[in-house]
């Protein structure tokens, strides 16, 4: 777990964004995975030139942790969060257990990058980091998406976060991107299933991380019902039922179909069932599907000309 220099990147993007790091809580503590070069590239692309003093203090001056980086993002407080003081985190927690009340809104923001897939009981870690965000505040993740087989125990949809960071729970989704593990990584906006009216899947071949932004609306109540998959929702409740004089009395098969389930024998009627039988659903396209994820150029907030 730690910030690399696509991490770096989408945190200074988040801060453009208006996100406030004075009082911040990391989910582990953050090393820092950035060379001097690229540290000064970061920060460069952000408006914000740093002489070579500022440089080294940003990437020395915490023993190869990030607390100095953060900083420099304007924190005043870079609390963290792990099972074991083996990192020396500010706070030992085990997450896969409910915080406790005293830590409960008390951060301006909340970072997850990389230590969430590694925790069991991800449905109370994800809680108890919405829960520490101050209403106003946000939580930010870096997160595996695709092609971390074997990295943790989970690797992250974006309906999971679509769907646990929202309203109901108190939550709004502001950003949600994806880009994959690449020197010259692109970067694309993802839309949410629940637009799409379809599920956002991808098929590629390199590893893929989901970077999203959200902000805490309200102290509402928690998962007080049990997230469900979006298109599930839509088949199980499909709208307001049909009139009475429709959806009532028994539906009579056409003649020829009567005829033929009396005389045909039973492997032709079913030849025949698979013939006219549903075609199963498309396979994903291989790649970023422009369905799904929207082309945004080089790095967070950088965007590109319109491909054709």
């Amino acid at each position: 777990m730690g910030i690399s220099v696509h991490g770096a990147k989408f945190l200074l993007y988040a801060r453009a964004a208006g996100v406030d790091f004075s009082d911040m809580a990391m989910i582990g503590r953050q090393g820092l995975y950035v060379t001097p070069a690229e540290m000064r590239q970061v920060f460069a692309a952000g408006g914000d030139a740093l002489n070579d003093t500022e440089i080294a203090d940003i990437c020395d001056g915490s023993d190869g942790y990030a607390e100095t980086f953060f900083a420099r993002l304007g924190a005043r407080r870079a609390d963290s969060f792990d099972y074991s003081n083996f990192e020396s985190a500010t706070v030992t927690h085990d997450m896969n257990e409910p915080i406790p009340a005293r830590h409960h809104g008390q951060y301006s923001c909340v970072l997850d990058s990389g230590s969430l897939e590694h925790i069991f009981n991800f449905p109370c870690a994800i809680k108890n980091c919405m829960e520490i965000v101050k209403i106003g505040g946000h939580f930010i993740s870096i997160t595996p998406a695709n092609n971390f087989f074997g990295h943790g125990f989970y690797q992250f949809s974006p309906e999971l976060y679509f769907t646990v960071l929202s309203a109901e729970n108190g939550f709004e989704m502001q950003t949600m991107m994806a880009f994959e593990e690449t020197k010259d990584a692109v970067w694309y906006d993802v839309r949410s299933p629940q637009e799409a009216c379809e599920r956002v899947t991808l098929l590629n071949a390199r590893p893929v991380y989901l970077c999203m932004i959200a902000r805490r609306l309200a102290a509402k109540p928690i998962f007080e019902r049990t997230p469900q998959q979006s298109d599930y929702l839509a088949r199980w409740n499909p709208g307001p039922p049909l009139p009475p004089s429709i959806a009532t009395g028994p539906v009579r098969r056409p003649l020829p179909i009567r005829l033929a389930k009396r005389v045909l024998p039973a492997g032709v009627r079913q030849s025949i069932r698979e013939a006219f039988a549903r075609p199963p659903p498309p396979v994903a396209k291989p790649g970023f599907d422009p369905k799904f994820f929207r082309r945004i150029g080089p790095g967070p907030g950088r965007p590109e000309a319109a491909e054709d």
